[in-house]
């Protein structure tokens, strides 16, 4: 734990508890359409194509495996891949491993790190002097693309038609930022503010790797903390990789879980 937070772990019970409640429970997306079963939580893209998503269950050693079954035959049904998102809290304590035997693919874990707003650090409360912009027009989601498509070395078109969707047809939700050095974009990310939610979320931060170390990244973290204390918002999560976890742990962002996205993809795909 970052020793500059005052969080406690009692804290961090309570804060996984309500995190569970808002960014799991009660999550819902204007690109996914969320139904409630007795043991989980699902989202069904509205586009063809799309992935689907479950994204909370509480089950156990006697239905896990028969849940895990039938979320394989809704999705096969409807031609549709879907990512059942794992946290290391979720039970039975094996969930992981059943889906992996059931033929997921695991992908790389995350850590979803939280930072109480009341104890942001001065250093993110300053004035930004980097030129960073906020995204109004979809055209200018391009810019996104270049930066994305550099950094990661391929194209990842869904998440621009993701933000595009969010940009137009509930803008009051989100928040996208571009840095810019001499008029190039060089580092991106966006803030998500969920309805009556203490929480908003970060995602998407990149940065090209000449412009590293730069604080381009910090530039953009201050931006949408300053947002979101603006807007009333009492936590700031983060699905942290490992490159941008020791960044955000400097700020005082502190452990909440472990998270992999377990995926199924439709056979004959």
């Amino acid at each position: 734990m970052n020793e500059r937070t005052c969080v406690t772990i009692s804290d961090i019970d309570a804060l996984r508890r309500l995190y569970t409640q808002y960014e799991r429970v009660q999550a819902a997306s204007p690109d996914l359409r969320r139904e409630v079963l007795p043991n989980l939580i699902r989202q069904i893209p509205v586009e063809a194509g799309d992935r689907g998503a479950v994204i909370y269950s509480r089950l156990d050693e006697t239905n896990a495996d028969a849940a895990i079954q039938a979320q394989i035959a809704f999705f096969e049904q409807i031609g549709c891949d879907f990512e059942w998102k794992h946290y290391d809290y979720d039970t039975p304590p094996d969930l992981k491993a059943r889906l992996a035997a059931h033929g997921f693919e695991l992908e790389e874990s995350e850590t979803i790190m939280v930072l109480p707003l009341a104890q942001a650090p001065a250093a993110l409360l300053q004035p930004v002097t980097h030129a960073v912009r906020r995204v109004h027009d979809p055209d200018e989601l391009d810019a996104i693309d270049y930066i994305k498509t550099a950094v990661w070395g391929e194209e990842r078109d869904f998440i621009t038609q993701f933000l595009r969707l969010t940009l137009t047809q509930a803008p009051e939700h989100i928040s996208i930022y571009i840095a810019y050095a001499d008029e190039l974009p060089v580092s991106c990310g966006w803030i998500y503010f969920p309805t009556e939610n203490p929480f908003a979320s970060l995602w998407g931060g990149a940065t090209l790797a000449a412009y590293r170390k730069q604080g381009y990244y910090t530039a953009l973290l201050a931006v949408r903390v300053q947002e979101a204390l603006a807007r009333g918002r009492r936590y700031l999560t983060i699905d942290a990789s490992p490159m941008s976890r020791p960044i955000v742990a400097r700020f005082g962002f502190v452990q909440l879980a472990e998270s992999t996205p377990c995926i199924w993809r439709v056979h004959g795909r």
